[in-house]
């Protein structure tokens, strides 16, 4: 950054502003493959902070267009949505206050834990039922803007379904909440005569004016993270016109978020999970149909790569179980070792989780699936003890953990990592994924995921230094998302777009909604100031040259 910009940013930013390298290096990463070196990193103490932020970048963007300014959390984003070049702004040191409930609502700042959000829900009876499976990492920040999903997604839905208001500092560096206006309410926004009006008045006429095209470009699954979510906004049946709909998951590409408030929904009392051992994938549509009108909270599945990693690692889960040496984590995992003796790994493994304050309406529900499910001989657990369902948990929460940290030589690299389908399609689709990656020997993957919703995460590991390996990125990237797009599925439907997808979205969308796209961007943020090359403008020529050749740093 030239030595007169920065002289002016801290004479009047409060907050903390580094430039060394060490700190550099450290914001260039998130939980992706990508490494982009930011100019310098700042902790914004107060929101006057933010809108200071704002208005500097406004200010000489003319003279000095590579200025920018990307918001971050926790930094979890698994597509690159959390790194970028010039301005860093890291909310985790200072906008990170406990949250305040209200009733069944919580209003936090981006910077809080999702682990500390839960503790204070918890106080209460109330959990936010769409945390994601990095919920001991990940921060409310990443939550919003990423419109996260999970394992309880299928019961519950995603963050786009809880989240009432947002507080934001827009580009021309004023502040407003957005939430939802009824019919007079957005009139009297529209007829603002400063910049929150023209932002309700161009996303009104360019929703109104392509209503049909937008709805018809809806995704037709149950969740999805990519792009704006356009079609969501304006509810005709309700006459509810809700731009929060479309400020979560837009990736801090709009303005940057300073608080948010939450719904809460109670906990349960009862919880039972049966565990379905698959051998036949064959078989996987029908469970699906016999599972899900039962509504389970939840039903995730992952494959034989990923119960091999957590075999060939159990000695790893003794802290998270809780148990205490080799011995008493071997005994956790027996039923396991047992499978593999008695006639090799399941191709897949399902665990379906239903909860009820009624010990009565569990049992029903389990009886009524063991019988539904008897004519496949399936081979299933129902597991009542805690430990051993924390341990089945465990293994589909931590296998991208897994294989971050047992492997040396090679590295994760999620590219394809986050597609979803009707779940009826799943039985056709996973065999041609697995066929597809088959083309790849060198690539050693897990897929795990949410199988009621059809969402799936393919998480590789290759030896990404390698040239060859890199190439083969938007090679198998390209192909996967012709299959998907093929069973007009979602190429995100939680991780969001980001570095990695972003260049995907004409794609799956065409260049008409893309347009709309380009359009929403330019209301909301003319001079281009927030998140550049997210949603709108990215390039696969950008994400290739900036993957992360070194893990030492």
């Amino acid at each position: 950054m030239d030595n007169v910009l920065l002289k002016e940013l801290k004479d009047n930013f409060h907050g903390d502003i580094e430039t060394d390298d060490k700190t550099l290096m450290m914001y260039s990463h998130d939980a992706s493959l990508f490494e982009v070196k930011p100019d310098i990193v700042v902790f914004p103490k107060d929101i006057d902070d933010i809108k200071f932020l704002v208005s500097f970048v406004g200010k000489h963007k003319k003279k000095y267009p590579e200025l920018s300014l990307t918001g971050r959390a926790a930094g979890t984003d698994m597509g690159g949505g959390s790194i970028n070049q010039s301005i860093l702004v890291a909310f985790g040191k200072y906008f990170n206050h406990t949250p305040t409930l209200n009733g069944n609502t919580a209003t936090t700042e981006p910077g809080v834990f999702y682990r500390d959000f839960e503790k204070e829900t918890l106080k209460k009876g109330l959990i936010f039922p769409s945390y994601p499976a990095s919920r001991e990492l990940c921060a409310m920040g990443g939550i919003v803007n990423n419109n996260s999903g999970g394992e309880r997604s299928l019961d519950y839905g995603k963050t786009e379904k809880y989240v009432r208001s947002v507080d934001v500092v827009l580009s021309d560096s004023t502040t407003c909440t957005i939430e939802p206006q009824n019919l007079e309410g957005l009139k009297k926004k529209m007829a603002q005569n400063n910049f929150e009006g023209e932002i309700y008045r161009g996303m009104h006429k360019l929703i109104t004016d392509n209503y049909d095209e937008i709805m018809k470009a809806k995704p037709d699954v149950s969740k999805n993270s990519a792009g704006y979510y356009l079609w969501n906004v304006y509810n005709k049946q309700k006459n509810i016109f809700d731009l929060t709909k479309l400020w979560v998951g837009a990736q801090g590409t709009l303005g940057l978020m300073t608080k948010a408030t939450i719904g809460l929904v109670p906990t349960k009392k009862y919880a039972e999970m049966m565990v379905i051992f698959l051998h036949d994938i064959s078989h996987l549509g029908k469970i699906i149909n016999e599972v899900l009108p039962l509504k389970p909270d939840t039903f995730e599945a992952y494959d034989d790569n990923t119960l091999k990693l957590a075999l060939r690692f159990f000695p790893g889960f003794a802290q998270h179980l809780g148990t205490k040496g080799f011995i008493s984590t071997g005994i956790a995992f027996l039923p396991e070792f047992w499978l593999v003796l008695k006639g090799g790994l399941p191709k897949m493994v399902l665990q379906i989780d239903f909860q009820s304050d009624s010990q009565e309406e569990l049992d029903k529900k389990i009886l009524h699936l063991q019988e539904k499910l008897a004519p496949l001989h399936p081979q299933t657990r129902i597991e009542h003890n805690k430990k051993q369902e924390r341990k089945y948990w465990l293994i589909r929460r931590e296998s991208f953990n897994l294989l971050r940290s047992k492997f040396h030589n090679k590295h994760t690299a999620p590219f394809v990592d986050d597609f979803a389908v009707k779940p009826e399609y799943l039985s056709e689709v996973l065999p041609k994924i697995n066929a597809l990656f088959k083309q790849y020997p060198s690539l050693i993957y897990t897929i795990a995921g949410h199988v009621g919703d059809g969402n799936f995460h393919i998480i590789p590991l290759m030896k990404i230094e390698d040239e060859k390996q890199r190439k083969i990125i938007p090679e198998l990237g390209k192909k996967v998302y012709d299959l998907i797009l093929k069973y007009h599925g979602t190429i995100t439907a939680e991780h969001n777009d980001g570095i990695i997808r972003t260049p995907y979205l004409e794609k799956m969308y065409g260049k008409d909604i893309v347009e709309l796209f380009r359009q929403t961007k330019q209301i909301f943020d003319p001079q281009g100031i927030f998140n550049p090359g997210k949603k709108v403008g990215g390039t696969m020529e950008f994400a290739m040259s900036h993957i992360r050749t070194s893990w030492d740093t």
